[in-house]
This record gives C-alpha cells, structure tokens and sequence, in this order.
C-alpha cells in the first residue's frame, strides 16, 4: 500500500484529503468486519469458566461426527470397517491454559480432553476445550495405519505403527510431516483410551473406568 501510495502523481490538497479519508473510511470497515467475525467466533468456542469443557462441545462434536472427508490427493477409501473402529479419548495433563489467537497451530496438544473417531475410513479429532477439530481418511494394513486428506495438511500422509492393549490405542509415529509435525506429537503422546466397554455386562451396568470425554 506504501509503494502505492509514492507511486501516485501529485494532486491537490483536497483530492489528497478525499483519497486518505476514503482510505481510512476503508480501513474501520475492515477492522470492524473482522472484530465483529472474531468475537462472534469467541463466543462459540469460548471454554467454560474454570477451565471445564466448552460449553459447545456436545454440538461441535455431533456436527463433525456428520462431515465426511473431501478427497484432497487420493480418493476416499471404501466404507468398511476396521480393527481400530471406535471412539478413543484422552485427557492431557497440561496446566498451562492455551494461549489465545485468532489462528492457533494445528493439533498442537493443548491441555485438556481430546477425542478421536475412526470409523470405516474416516477419521475425526477433536479438542474439547478449544474446539478445534479436523477430519480425514485412514487405511489399515495389519499393524500400520495411514492418514491423509486432512485439509490442515492436504499434501501430506502420516504413516503410524498402532497396538491395542488393555482398552488402549496406542501410534507410534513412521513418518509424519503434518503442521510441522504436530499431529505426530498429538497423537502419539498418550495413549487413546477406548470408550468402548470391556465387557457387555460392564457397559450395562456401567461398572467399568470409562474415560472422560466418552459421550
């Protein structure tokens, strides 16, 4: 805008003052526009008082369990279930409250409650407590799992050991370069607690350690 503006030939005073007043005219309605978009964003994704869970977090995660993945670089696997089908959670320790940003790093591995949903080729994450969330494809092949179609790192595919043990998922990381390798961190730092009760009796009956965050 500077380089413009010593570009321009030299007018009159007055047609000087109509350009800048046009201009900063411009500049409130944008500064406004966007105040108006991050506040009304805020308020949807504000977490509750205390550090709890946001408040919206029930509807965001219904409406993510609906989306189905777009096929950014290869084409959506077929709808068949798999041996990691499920909904995991896990609950990150971190006591350090998130900073606030209008554009946060993807999958950074704030403190709090984390879901992950895989079902039949589609896999979604999701942060209680800021909202963020993501969605893509997975493939399983015996013991590895591959990732990709993810719109926060469309290029990339993030390949992963996983084991299942004692009602836990458990990824190692192959080779992940998505958001500077962040979502490697994220989802192999702690395992991923089933919600998936260990017996049909105990779910009944509910006798059973079922994870926070399983609906």
């Amino acid at each position: 805008m500077f380089t413009w503006f010593a570009k321009m030939n030299d007018k009159s005073h007055r047609s000087s003052t109509v350009g800048y007043t046009l201009v900063i005219q411009c500049l409130v309605l944008l500064i406004l526009s966007c105040s108006s978009y991050s506040q009304s964003n805020e308020q949807a994704l504000k977490p509750a008082a205390g550090g709890t869970a946001n408040p919206a977090a029930s509807k965001i995660w219904s409406e993510l369990l609906r989306k189905s993945p777009f096929p950014h670089t290869a084409p959506l696997p077929p709808q068949a279930s798999s041996v990691v089908d499920g909904t995991y959670t896990k609950f990150d320790p971190k006591k350090t409250p998130p900073m606030p940003c209008r554009r946060c790093p993807d999958y950074v591995p704030d403190g709090g409650i984390w879901k992950l949903h895989l079902s039949k080729g589609v896999f979604r994450i999701f942060h209680e407590f800021s909202g963020w969330r993501s969605i893509g494809s997975f493939v399983v092949e015996e013991n590895k799992v591959w990732l990709f179609n993810d719109p926060t790192c469309m290029e990339a595919t993030g390949s992963y050991w996983w084991t299942f043990e004692g009602g836990q998922l458990s990824l190692q990381v192959i080779e992940d370069e998505c958001a500077i390798h962040m979502r490697a961190q994220n989802l192999t730092k702690q395992p991923w607690r089933s919600c998936q009760p260990p017996t049909m009796e105990a779910g009944v009956g509910g006798h059973w350690d079922r994870p926070p965050g399983c609906d």
